[in-house]
């Protein structure tokens, strides 16, 4: 955060609270989720353990990278990985990441009261 706050001629701070009003969350959540949406494309290959795909994607604890996921996506990796192939088997790669997309807490909020 430091190095691109001083990138981008701004405080740590400041650039967390602009991150936060454009994007609708921290930096932290933004990088998480992106991480996560990663982390489902190679679980759904299944030629990788969870622990490879939690390192894959710049994570370096099990537990939080599965956390994080289970938060998420609503399943832990584990239980995603071995159910993931067969829901999108026959679908283009493109059609699948935007189907598994997972849903951030503000998006959930904002489509239910649609």
């Amino acid at each position: 955060m430091e190095a691109l706050a001083r990138d981008a001629h701004m405080s740590a701070g400041h650039l967390s609270r602009e991150f936060r009003q454009a994007y609708g969350e921290s930096p932290y959540a933004y990088l998480m989720t992106r991480r996560i949406e990663r982390a489902m494309a190679l679980l759904r290959r299944g030629d990788l353990s969870v622990t490879d795909v939690c390192f894959a994607v710049g994570c370096s604890s099990l537990g939080t990278f599965s956390t994080r996921f289970t938060e998420l996506v609503g399943v832990p990796p584990s239980v995603y990985r071995r159910d993931a192939a067969s829901a999108t088997s026959g679908m283009p790669a493109c059609v699948a990441k935007q189907v598994t997309r997972p849903i951030r807490n503000r998006e959930a909020r904002s489509a239910s009261r649609k």
